[in-house]
């Protein structure tokens, strides 16, 4: 069940191309193998219209990125697989960023299967015979 979760601001919704930027956080995470299982991945984004940044006084933008997984992979395993998501979303967001305030942001949230209800076929697709 690894989710990908962005936030950002309105004010960069046109530039953002967020499709993108999932497309390269799913591969960053299916080249990690059986740690990141592919039929699990998801990603989303939720566009906010609310919200300050800084003194108010520019157009400041922001993206916050939540990658949550269930317990049990290794630190070494979820350290690499943060540390390449973070690179990917600095190199998309770079030509932004040179022409704009925006603060890059992203937080690992694992948590305990024991609470968490899940049904899915998708995994039946990528199981090897």
């Amino acid at each position: 069940m690894p989710h990908f979760i962005v936030e950002y601001t309105d004010n960069i919704k046109n530039e953002a191309n967020l499709p993108f930027l999932f497309e390269k956080i799913h591969q960053v995470l299916i080249d990690r193998g059986s740690h990141f299982p592919i039929g699990g991945i998801r990603s989303r984004a939720i566009e906010l219209h609310d919200y300050r940044v800084a003194d108010g006084a520019e157009d400041d933008a922001f993206v916050h990125a939540v990658f949550k997984i269930g317990a049990g992979r290794t630190e070494e395993v979820k350290k690499e697989a943060c540390d390449a998501m973070f690179e990917v979303m600095k190199d998309h967001f770079a030509s932004l960023m040179s022409t704009r305030y925006l603060a890059l942001s992203m937080e690992l949230i694992e948590f305990s299967e024991a609470g968490t209800y899940k049904q899915n076929n998708i995994h039946t697709r990528f199981k090897k015979e």
